[in-house]
């Protein structure tokens, strides 16, 4: 056993004393105290074994170690882990003692390596990155100079690899079992360890929101519609954590043989604010640097930038397709760069579409923005407009109480309280307000049309309808109105004819010019013409009550004439509001044009406003329309305000 605490630090410590213990086949020396130069003490012996003090730099203790190894001692019970964790910083954790402090317990014991004993060590070859050793039956030789057989020692074998300048990566259990064994060959007794480089920043989704559902979508009644998707296009809640950034990592070194580190290759990291576009922010917390949404709405990641925006409405750029969306039920806005494909549905309120569409777009009250064609299918708004910025063909087109824009329409239904297109060729068209530059072969009807050019195509006829509204009930209405009026005027007068005749009776006329005086003041009767006064009132009397009865039958009917006039007013008004604005303007005929008025009642409902079927068979059969102009050129117009048809 040791008799005194053992020293060591990064020089050659110095031996005080001799010590000598009972070590199988070793003599060695009972005591031995190696002491410092500096303040800190690098490795100490304890009564349980030899410690390293881990709180000191790896190079410290790795020079400290240096000494002991090459002043000919070795560690016996070596646990080359903890060794190897605490000069390199490589390896498992260590252990902590009962009050929490870090144990280096490195080895049993320090004890001499004698040159005997180096003399048995073969040198290693190195080549690749690790160390191999020819293992082969040893002797040595006893005081009297004989040889006898003996075995290796693994505490040694590190020590002197150590000497040899192999001090990282010794596989212990590796040389244990080679000298265990007392096999015969070549075998690894250390290898380098590689550097792992850093993993570079990555982003995770922390929601399960940002997926969309390509599963059929389920409707009310438990069965599947699978022209539709449950989840197309997700939508979020401000405040949800979106993407989380996983920080990049530094990665761990590796070390030579030589115990010199190999740098390891940072990660690369990524700006978490590359992802952010509208509608979301970067959140940094104690718990990470999270992209949240900052506002209600669609998710929209671009397919190029990966940029996801919050927005009320949603952008597509995959079309819509029984493969891709499926139909759509929108409860927003819809922005499509691809294209619509036939018997494909898109439902939401303002939808744009920059590619062509062969399927059916409806809005319930935005607007609707085709950019480009509008082939075979539909366009309908129910409380907006539509616009086609390029060719609509043999397509429906409707906005009753919306706008409708188009350049060239051919082979099409369109209505709308508004229509303005550029070129029209067989199309049916109804509306209000309608005005068409160009039209061939064409069904045209509205309360007030414009038409630039009028002309047939090919085998079909072009037709004009004036809308007029039917006003037969208005104008019986009116009658009875002016009758009832002309009734009251008739009893008013015969009143005022009684009044008069009452008024012209001498005793009623004179009391009727004395009786205001005397209540006035203007005439003081005398005492003497009080009773003759007062006889001349009863008298009068009972021709001033019939007088008053006549005078409040006469206001009566005055107020009834008043109120009648009111309601005549009223009728006038709603008259004109139907037909008053009523216009037709062709400026250019070229070929057979019919201009026929068509009527309509307006109490049951808007006109233009039915299905696309039965407007094609109203505007194409003219039975029920009264003939206004029929002509092959020139130009015709005619207004409500001037009935005469001017051409």
């Amino acid at each position: 056993m040791f008799s005194g605490a053992l020293l060591w630090v990064g020089h050659v410590p110095t031996i005080s004393a001799t010590w000598s213990v009972n070590v199988p086949d070793l003599a060695i020396p009972a005591a031995a105290r190696f002491v410092s130069d500096g303040p800190d003490h690098c490795i100490t012996r304890r009564a349980d074994g030899v410690y390293a003090d881990s709180a000191l730099p790896g190079p410290t203790l790795v020079a400290a170690l240096d000494s002991i190894l090459r002043s000919g001692h070795y560690l016996a019970g070596l646990d080359y882990a903890v060794l190897i964790k605490v000069l390199y910083g490589h390896g498992p954790a260590l252990p902590r003692d009962t009050a929490g402090q870090l144990q280096a317990r490195i080895a049993d014991h320090i004890l001499p390596f004698t040159p005997a004993r180096q003399a048995l060590y073969r040198p290693v070859k190195i080549a690749d990155g690790q160390a191999e050793y020819y293992f082969e039956p040893v002797v040595e030789s006893d005081p009297e100079g004989n040889e006898r057989p003996t075995r290796l020692n693994a505490d040694e074998f590190v020590a002197d690899m150590w000497v040899k300048g192999i001090r990282f990566g010794a596989d212990v259990d590796a040389i244990r079992d080679a000298i265990g064994k007392g096999a015969t060959g070549r075998c690894v007794v250390a290898r380098h360890l590689a550097a792992i480089d850093g993993d570079a920043a990555r982003v995770e989704e922390v929601t399960s929101e940002l997926h969309r559902s390509d599963a059929p979508l389920q409707l009310a009644n438990g069965k599947l519609d699978l022209m539709s998707f449950q989840n197309r296009f997700p939508q979020v809640q401000m405040g949800t954590r979106l993407l989380r950034k996983v920080p990049r990592t530094a990665g761990s070194p590796g070390f030579e043989l030589t115990g010199i580190p190999i740098l390891a290759e940072i990660g690369k990291d990524l700006d978490l604010a590359l992802y952010a576009a509208e509608g979301t922010g970067i959140d940094i917390v104690p718990a990470g640097e999270f992209l949240i949404a900052r506002r209600d709405g669609f998710l929209n990641v671009d397919p190029k930038s990966s940029r996801i925006a919050i927005s009320d409405k949603i952008v597509s750029h995959d079309g819509v397709s029984a493969r891709t969306t499926g139909n759509l039920h929108l409860s927003g806005d819809y922005e499509e760069f691809g294209d619509v494909q036939e018997q494909r549905t898109i439902e939401g309120d303002s939808i744009t579409v920059h590619a062509d569409v062969y399927g059916h777009v409806l809005s319930r009250g935005g607007a609707i923005r085709l950019e480009r064609n509008l082939v075979g299918g539909s366009a309908r708004n129910l409380n907006g407009g539509v616009r086609v910025l390029g060719v609509a063909s043999s397509a429906t087109i409707q906005a009753a109480r919306g706008d409708v824009i188009l350049g060239r329409a051919e082979n099409c239904v369109i209505s709308g309280a508004r229509i303005r297109i550029d070129t029209a060729i067989n199309c049916e068209i109804m509306g209000d307000d309608v005005e068409v530059t160009r039209a061939e072969g064409s069904a045209i009807a509205g309360r007030r049309v414009k038409i630039g050019s009028a002309a047939p195509w090919k085998q079909g006829e072009m037709l004009v309808y004036l809308l007029r509204p039917d006003c037969a009930r208005i104008d019986d209405a009116m009658a009875q109105v002016r009758e009832r009026i002309g009734q009251f005027d008739q009893l008013a007068a015969r009143h005022r004819a009684s009044i008069d005749t009452l008024a012209a009776q001498p005793h009623l006329s004179k009391y009727l010019k004395i009786a205001p005086r005397i209540r006035s003041g203007d005439l003081v009767l005398k005492p003497e013409q009080v009773p003759q006064f007062q006889r001349m009132t009863d008298t009068a009397g009972p021709a001033l009550k019939e007088l008053g009865r006549l005078s409040d039958e006469t206001k009566k009917l005055d107020a009834e004439r008043q109120s009648g006039m009111e309601v005549l007013g009223r009728l006038e008004a709603q008259r004109y509001d139907r037909v008053g604005a009523a216009q037709i303007a062709l400026e250019a005929i070229a070929g057979e044009v019919q201009v026929r008025a068509l009527p309509y009642e307006p109490d049951l409902g808007c006109i233009w406003d039915q299905g696309p079927r039965d407007i094609r068979l109203r505007l194409r059969d003219a039975v029920g329309t009264e003939l206004l102009h029929a002509g092959r050129d020139g130009a015709w117009a005619w207004n409500s305000a001037s009935p005469t048809p001017l051409g």
